[in-house]
Formats: structure tokens, C-alpha cells, sequence
């Protein structure tokens, strides 16, 4: 009996994901749950299971293509026959339900490691033709279906998703409608005039300025990397290797580049004396780890303090919604995980209710599960304020990006131990840096520098036992 793989549903707003790897060949033998394909999605990376113990009789769609969910993307052989495997074929997205939009040329090969001429710069692509569609706008009383990628891609390239057809089921805007709009130098194309109605004249698009996209970049990168501006001979010279970016590394460029443009970035920076809560830590972290079987970092520290920040100051725990100002009441802490292939930033939920051993084991089990592949898109959503790390690789101190739609991040330095003088003498102190990132638009600097000091004054005069 041949069972169907199919392309799942990650979460509610994902509608697509992308086959990053196939860790099991046609012939092979596969047990029921075991891990069978890798996906990216605009959330997470995971691994997928099988559905059902048999061999894999048939991989339909290959390694590196994005899909909608219900996509079948194999067929698994139950009566577990491996003779009966056919040899893979070549793989090929299957046929969308209405016709593709066109897509601009493919961009010339790179030029030789030693080039006697410059290259010639690709020249910009005409504008793509739309398939008929009915404008979103039309749909569902004036709602427009697309997923948070597609938003996010309109945004930043000022695209009115009211004037773009979409050719997904129910007339949602997919990404390669949007992608065509992009190619088609930014203009939207609207559907076709109802029948009788006289064709309103179209805004002409303003020629493409930026520079042309390098060959092995396609889809969603294109339009991360037409915001490079640099000359195509200024990239392409001397001995190189083209490598494409995953596309984990296209998300994490399309929401920073998204983030810098929303956000009006400020940043402040404070130093904290550490040498209370480190002498805390090493006093109790071989009894902690013993009695609880996971280990204290300092981490655990900095998210109380934040919490007791942003209990003082809720302006920072909010997002901005056009012209209303959020304010939540949960406090949702994302904390950035550094990944082999990438980063993701796991949630730790309603940290304001967990003490310091809650909010380690919650951190120690995301930070896991990201590393293995098995985090969930509602663990990496749901932020109301992020911190990251770079200080455990040593970093001073750093100006982190806030995590959209987040409107403040703080950035943790090294830990270490400085001269510091204190009642007029000089006293050795194990000492950090902090930076606070945050958006302007709804953060003044009065705030921020309060909170900070809030941080401050809490780690500096910790009182809370770990055991």
C-alpha cells in the first residue's frame, strides 16, 4: 500500500516550507516516526517523521524547493518492498493550480577567477506578466491572504498587497506572485478590469537602481540581495567560491533587513558589577547541578533582571501596531541560540512567573531542541522581549538588532574580572557590559536608561536564593 508523504503545516501562519535535506534515499528502509526529511520555514527548522514504517518508494520533490503544505512530497512503500523502489528521479515542484507568474532571466555566470573585462551587468528584467486573478482585496470582505513572508517581502520593497493578484487557493498572494512583482521592478500589477469598466491608467514603476543579483541566488534571496548596491566587478574578482545561502540564512537576512528598516534602532550601555551574583553562582552550582541535574549559568540571572526591569518600565515589553502602542501583560523573554546553520531565538514564556530554576530548565530544553531540530513555530513566537549573548564567545559588548515586532533586545558581554574603583580605591571586580537596543518610535531614552539602570540595581544587589 503506497502511503502518501505530505509537506505538514508547521504552525498557523506557514503555509510553505522548504526540503532542506532527504536523510533517507529511495530503497531505503523507514520505521514509523523516524526521522525522514529536513524543512526550513519562515519559524523553524525541523526534522520530519515518517508516517509509516515501510520503504521509501519515491522522493517527488528534491532538496532546496519550497512547497505549500499538503504538498506530497514522497510515497512510502508499506508493504515494505525494497526491490520495488524505482531509482530517483529528477525531482521537480509540482504544477501550481494556476499559472506561474513569469519570472525575470536567470543572471549571467560569475566572471573567471583572473577576468581580462569586466563583466557586463545583468540588465534589469522587464516587467513579469500576472495571471488573471481576482484582487485580494475583493476576498473575504476586503482581508488579504497572505503568509508574514509575503507581508514582509511587500513591506520592504513598498508594495500595496491591495493591488497585487493573487494565484494561490482562494486568491492568496503567495511568494512567487510577490517575487514576480519584486522582478518586475516593484510595481503591482492589478487584476483585470471588471467586465464593462473602463481600465484605470497604471502608476508607471520607477526603474530598478540596484545592482544585479549574483549568479546561485534566486527566490527569497533576490531581493536581500538587491540591497547590495556595490558593482558586480567589485564582487567577482581575484580566486572566489559562490555559495548560495540556506535558507535559514535568507529568513535571518530578510528579518534583518525588515527590523533596521521598522525600527528606529537607538542604543544605550551600562556596566554592571557581577561579583555578587558570580560569587552566588560558584558557591551553589555544583549543589544545583547535582540536586537538579542541569547546570547554572548565568543566564537565568539576567532574564529575572530583566523581568524586574520591565515590570518597572512596561513601555519596553510592547509592540507598536500602526498607531497604537501594545503594551502586554505576559512577559515573554526570546533568547537568541546560536546554531552551526544559523540562529533562532526560542521563547521562554511568561518567565515573570518562573524562579531562576524554571527559567534554566526552560532554557537548557529550547536550547536543546533548537540544536536537534525538534523546537515548535509557537516556541519561537510569541516574544515581548529578546536578550542575547554574545559575550560567551567573548564579545565585549554588542549592538544587537531588535527582534521584530519586539521593541527592545538586550545584548550581554563577556563577564570578567577589571579594576574598578570603588570608595576611592581600586578593587578587583568581575564586571559586564550591557547594551540596550530599542525602538525610538516608542522607547525614549529616559526609559531606556532607566530600565537599564533597573537591571543594574537588581544584579548588583541580588537577594533571590538559587537552592
Amino acid at each position: 500500500m503506497a502511503v502518501d508523504i505530505v509537506m505538514p503545516q508547521m504552525g498557523e501562519s506557514i503555509f510553505e516550507g522548504t526540503i532542506t535535506k532527504w536523510l533517507k534515499k529511495p530503497g531505503d528502509k523507514v520505521e514509523r516516526d523516524e526521522p525522514l526529511f529536513e524543512i526550513s520555514t519562515d519559524k523553524v527548522d525541523a526534522e520530519i517523521p515518517s508516517p509509516s514504517a515501510g520503504v521509501l518508494k519515491e522522493i517527488k520533490v528534491g532538496e532546496g524547493q519550497t512547497v505549500p503544505i499538503q504538498t506530497v512530497v514522497g510515497v512510502i512503500d508499506a508493504a515494505g518492498s525494497a526491490a520495488a523502489a524505482p531509482a530517483p528521479a529528477k525531482t521537480e515542484a509540482p504544477a501550481p493550480s494556476a499559472p506561474a507568474p513569469a519570472k525575470a532571466a536567470a543572471p549571467a555566470a560569475p566572471p573567471s577567477a583572473t577576468p581580462k573585462t569586466a563583466p557586463a551587468p545583468v540588465a534589469a528584467a522587464p516587467r513579469a506578466a500576472m495571471p488573471a486573478a481576482t484582487p485580494p482585496a475583493a476576498q473575504d470582505g476586503g482581508r488579504i491572504h497572505s503568509s508574514p513572508l509575503v507581508r514582509r517581502m511587500a513591506s520592504e520593497h513598498g508594495i500595496d498587497l491591495s493591488t497585487v493578484a493573487g494565484t494561490g487557493a482562494g486568491g492568496r498572494i503567495s511568494k512567487q506572485d510577490i517575487e514576480a512583482v519584486i522582478a518586475a521592478g516593484g510595481a503591482p500589477v492589478a487584476a483585470p478590469p471588471a467586465s464593462g469598466a473602463s481600465a484605470a491608467p497604471s502608476r508607471p514603476a520607477a526603474p530598478p537602481t540596484a545592482a544585479p543579483v549574483p549568479p546561485g541566488v534566486s527566490g527569497a534571496q533576490a531581493h536581500v540581495a538587491l540591497e547590495t548596491a556595490v558593482p558586480r566587478e567589485k564582487i567577482y574578482f581575484g580566486h572566489y567560491e559562490v555559495q548560495p545561502m540556506s535558507t535559514m540564512r535568507q529568513r535571518i537576512a530578510e528579518h534583518m533587513v525588515a527590523s533596521k528598516r521598522v525600527s528606529a534602532h537607538v542604543y544605550s550601555v551600562d556596566e554592571i558589577d557581577m561579583t555578587k551574583v558570580a560569587a552566588l553562582r560558584a558557591k551553589s552550582k555544583d549543589e544545583f547541578e547535582k540536586r537538579y541535574e542541569t547546570k547554572l549559568t548565568f543566564m537565568p540571572f539576567f532574564v529575572k533582571a530583566a523581568v524586574a526591569g520591565l515590570r518597572a518600565f512596561p513601555t519596553l515589553n510592547a509592540s507598536l501596531d500602526g498607531t497604537n502602542v501594545v503594551l502586554h501583560k505576559e512577559i515573554n523573554i526570546g533568547i537568541a541560540v546560536a546554531l552551526d546553520w544559523g540562529l533562532l531565538v526560542p521563547v521562554v514564556k511568561n518567565a515573570d512567573e518562573k524562579n531562576i530554576l524554571g527559567i534554566q530548565r526552560t532554557m537548557n530544553d529550547l536550547a536543546e531542541r533548537a540544536r536537534s531540530k525538534k523546537l515548535k513555530p509557537e516556541e519561537v513566537q510569541e516574544s515581548t522581549f529578546s536578550i542575547t549573548n554574545p559575550g560567551v564567545f567573548g564579545g565585549l559588548f554588542g549592538l544587537p538588532v531588535i527582534s521584530q515586532p519586539n521593541v527592545g533586545i538586550l545584548g550581554l558581554g563577556a563577564i570578567e574580572k577589571r579594576p574598578v574603583v570603588i570608595n576611592d580605591s581600586i578593587a578587583i571586580r568581575s564586571m559586564c557590559y550591557v547594551t540596550l537596543s530599542y525602538d525610538h518610535r516608542v522607547v525614549d531614552g529616559a526609559i531606556a536608561h532607566q530600565f537599564l539602570h533597573k537591571v543594574k540595581e537588581t544584579l548588583e544587589n541580588w537577594s533571590e536564593p538559587v537552592l
